[in-house]
C-alpha cells in the first residue's frame, strides 16, 4: 500500500543571519516549525549559529547553516538581514545564485551609524530606500519585499510574544502575502499591507525613530497601527 507524500518543505534562507536580527527571526520561525537555513560569509559561523538555535528549541528544530551563496541557492525564500553598508556588495555577489521566482525579503535599514554617523537618522538612498536599491540589484525574476524593519532584536531573541506590527511593502502581491503569513507566525506580531515597495522608505525611517526613542527612554519599543479594520491584519 502506498502513501501520498506531503507538500514539500519550503526552506527560508536568512542571508547574513548570524547577527541579532537574523538570529531572532531564525529562532522564531524555527520554533513555529519552519525549515531555516542560516547564511554567513563563513560556513563555520553559520553552523555555530544554527547549533545555537537548535539548542534553544530542541531536536525537532529544522535549522542548518551554510555559506551565503549556498544558502541562497538552496531556497527561494530569502531574508536579507545585513547592515546597509554591506547590502549592495553582497547582493551583487549573490545574484548568480538566486533562482528565478525567488522572493527576497529585505530588512535593511540605511542607518547613518552603518557608515560612522548616528543611528537615530537614516541616510538618503538614491533609489529611494534600501529595499528599492535591492530591487535594482537582484535579477528581474526575483520579487523584493520590504519587511521586519521595526522588530526589536532583543525581544526577538526571547521567548515572550511580541507587541508589534510588521508593515509589508512590495510591488508583488503574492510575495507580500507570503511575507505577511511568515510575520503572523511570530507570536504577538500583526502583519499589515503597507502598499507598494516605494513606501519602504517611510518604514525604514521609522526604525531610526524607534532607535532614538529606545535610547532616550531605555526601552525596546515597536510600533502598533490603530484604527484599521480586522481585515487589514490578514
Amino acid at each position: 500500500m502506498s502513501t501520498a507524500a506531503g507538500p514539500p518543505i519550503r526552506p527560508i534562507a536568512i542571508i547574513g543571519g548570524t547577527g541579532p536580527a537574523g538570529m531572532g527571526l531564525a529562532l522564531r520561525w524555527a520554533r513555529a516549525g519552519e525549515t531555516i537555513i542560516i547564511g554567513s560569509r563563513e560556513v563555520a559561523r553559520a553552523r555555530k549559529a544554527a547549533a545555537a538555535v537548535q539548542e534553544r528549541i530542541g531536536p525537532e528544530a529544522r535549522v542548518s547553516g551554510m555559506e551565503n551563496s549556498a544558502a541562497c541557492a538552496a531556497a527561494d525564500i530569502l531574508v536579507l538581514t545585513v547592515p546597509f553598508e554591506g547590502q549592495a556588495s553582497l547582493l551583487k555577489k549573490l545574484k548568480p545564485a538566486m533562482t528565478d521566482g525567488s522572493i527576497l525579503i529585505d530588512a535593511t535599514v540605511p542607518l547613518a551609524a552603518s557608515v560612522g554617523g548616528r543611528a537615530s537618522r537614516t541616510l538618503g538612498v538614491w533609489q529611494g530606500s534600501a529595499a528599492q536599491q535591492a530591487a535594482e540589484l537582484v535579477p528581474e525574476e526575483v520579487s523584493v519585499v520590504a519587511a521586519f524593519h521595526n522588530l526589536s532584536a532583543d525581544l526577538m531573541a526571547g521567548d515572550e510574544p511580541l507587541d508589534c506590527d510588521v508593515i509589508v511593502c512590495s510591488d508583488d502581491p503574492d510575495a507580500a502575502q507570503l511575507t505577511r503569513e511568515l510575520a503572523a507566525k511570530i507570536p504577538g506580531v500583526r502583519p499589515i499591507d503597507g502598499g507598494k515597495l516605494e513606501n519602504a522608505r517611510i518604514v525604514e525611517q521609522i526604525t531610526a525613530l524607534l532607535i532614538g526613542l529606545n535610547f532616550r527612554h531605555k526601552g525596546r519599543a515597536g510600533i502598533r497601527i490603530t484604527g484599521l479594520p480586522p481585515s487589514a491584519y490578514r
